[in-house]
């Protein structure tokens, strides 16, 4: 039988059969020899054990479109990376990285900033003045008041309700994986779309204003107008081990059109020379913040390959 994996706990992985059925599996030794991992969202071959018990093993991974480390799922169509405007602050360098990790993958990337009942028009339109260029849509919403009317977005392209019906709209039919720091609202979001998830919902330590890591494993939950959305634990860090310098330039798509501005073909935007990108940040044609992520990532490259 084939199936798709939906959860992995304490050893077990949870396997949605072709026939419905929800089966608690066990991965067979022969993944210790080849040091393969199944991960949730792959499809699996599976022999059920005790069928009385829903109980079986997985015995093959079928292929992968594609896999991503943190969060550890496969057979993803898009990305969702999902921050709050306030409480908890957002922190833009790790959202930088996360970036990263979905065009590693080559996954289309979706930002969403939640919690915009929390701030002002001021504060958006200073987010969208850093990632309206970074080639990747940006949404506002608010899970506490997904309904909410009135109010522009800082891009001017609607309400937040509207904003809110237009995040909804890309679901349908694509794997999705939701992913970003604990306390911004990802289970929040889960429950709203996919209203038989049920995920626990943690409030944010008053003391240092972060929240509390209340989703504690990955999982996948299908949508009511199909489709699938991955919940995944929230986490700080992320590593860019055997990224290049020249593939990220490529991760910052602002600075493609400020590159014929460049002395030396092949330019790092580091350093001292004639550099467009530079020029660029300077009279305010790339964020400067973007720009500081970028010379950040490039040190950090540069850094690994010399140790």
């Amino acid at each position: 039988m084939t199936g798709r994996i939906i959860r992995g706990v304490g050893g077990f992985y949870y396997v949605h059969g072709e026939d419905g059925g929800i089966y608690a599996c066990r991965a067979k030794g022969i993944f210790r020899k080849t040091g393969e991992k199944p991960l949730v969202g792959d499809r699996v071959e599976i022999s059920v054990v005790h069928e009385k018990d829903m109980e079986g093993n997985v015995d093959g991974i079928l292929p992968r479109t594609n896999a991503l480390v943190r969060p550890a799922v496969a057979n993803v169509d898009q990305v969702f990376l999902m921050f709050a405007c306030a409480s908890p602050a957002p922190n833009f360098g790790l959202l930088d990285r996360f970036l990263l990790m979905a065009g590693a993958a080559g996954l289309p990337t979706v930002i969403v900033f939640n919690k915009a009942d929390l701030v002002g028009e001021r504060e958006m339109a200073e987010v969208m003045e850093i990632y309206g260029k970074c080639g990747c849509p940006v949404y506002f919403i608010s899970t506490k008041a997904p309904d909410r009317q009135g109010g522009l977005d800082a891009a001017g392209t609607g309400s937040r309700s509207g904003q809110m019906a237009a995040l909804r709209s890309l679901l349908p039919g694509k794997t999705t994986v939701l992913a970003g720091p604990s306390g911004v609202g990802k289970s929040s979001f889960t429950n709203l779309v996919a209203p038989d998830a049920g995920m626990e919902i943690g409030k944010l330590s008053a003391k240092i204003d972060r929240g509390k890591h209340t989703t504690r494993h990955t999982e996948l939950f299908a949508l009511p107008g199909g489709g699938f959305l991955m919940d995944t634990p929230g986490f700080a860090t992320l590593n860019l081990a055997g990224a290049d310098a020249t593939w990220l330039k490529g991760q910052f798509p602002e600075f493609a059109q400020y590159e014929a501005g460049c002395k030396f073909a092949g330019c790092a935007h580091i350093g001292e020379g004639e550099c467009g990108v530079k020029a660029a940040v300077e009279s305010g044609g790339i964020n400067p913040r973007r720009y500081e992520s970028y010379a950040a990532f490039y040190k950090e490259i540069k850094d690994m390959r010399r140790y």
